[in-house]
């Protein structure tokens, strides 16, 4: 006669692999397009916020994806962006683009152009795009600072989308987590942006923070 205890005994590890397994396949993913403040420049990849960030919401079941270059524009973010959402296949895209451009004289309404772009591509892919401000050092002229601020709000009212505050408005205000360039922050950085992400964030992706 069968013994079903030892049955059960010998499957339960399987079992558990089967459903750990299809948790992992139904994770989230939040999908991070960015540029040099987002990749960790300087630094390994894991000592980056965004790989803080997926440390940090591994219990709540959700896959951050850091898939930001230094460097990259909003053209080149939108260049790479088919391929990301077919690869990943985000609930979420949180769009960190933009500074590159400002910071390069790019035109305004080319710059404006290209994310918008990037917006409309996340939301043809059932993606929540999340729209991060970008704001440029005051030497760039009032005149074009403020003409490349205002696109991103200018963005997310019309496609109805969050805007998410600049994180490096608060790093800039602690020189001890500034490289020597005056642009990136260090890695001492890297835990607060964190942490000060995640509380921003985790309202629009239902999470505590």
């Amino acid at each position: 006669m069968m013994n079903f205890n030892n049955v059960f005994r010998w499957h339960l590890p399987f079992l558990f692999l089967a459903v750990m397994a299809f948790r992992a396949a139904q994770a989230d993913t939040l999908l991070i397009l960015g540029d040099s403040l987002s990749a960790g420049y300087r630094m390994s990849a894991t000592a980056a916020w965004p790989a803080l960030l997926d440390a940090k919401w591994h219990q709540q079941n959700t896959k951050v994806v850091n898939a930001s270059i230094s460097g990259d524009t909003a053209p080149q973010g939108l260049a790479r962006l088919p391929a990301l959402l077919k690869q990943h296949q985000p609930r979420w895209v949180l769009i960190e683009l933009g500074g590159n451009d400002g910071l390069r004289g790019f035109q305004p309404q080319a710059i404006e152009k290209s994310l918008r772009q990037i917006i409309s591509e996340v939301k043809a892919a059932n993606a929540q795009p999340l729209l991060m401000q970008i704001r440029l050092p005051a030497n760039y002229g009032r005149r074009y600072n403020q003409a490349f601020s205002a696109i991103y709000p200018q963005l997310a009212n019309e496609f109805a989308i969050p805007l998410v505050p600049f994180f490096m408005e608060e790093v800039y205000l602690k020189p001890q987590w500034m490289q020597d360039d005056g642009i990136h922050p260090n890695s001492d950085a890297q835990p607060f942006i964190a942490d000060w992400i995640s509380s921003r964030l985790a309202p629009l992706v239902n999470h505590d923070s």
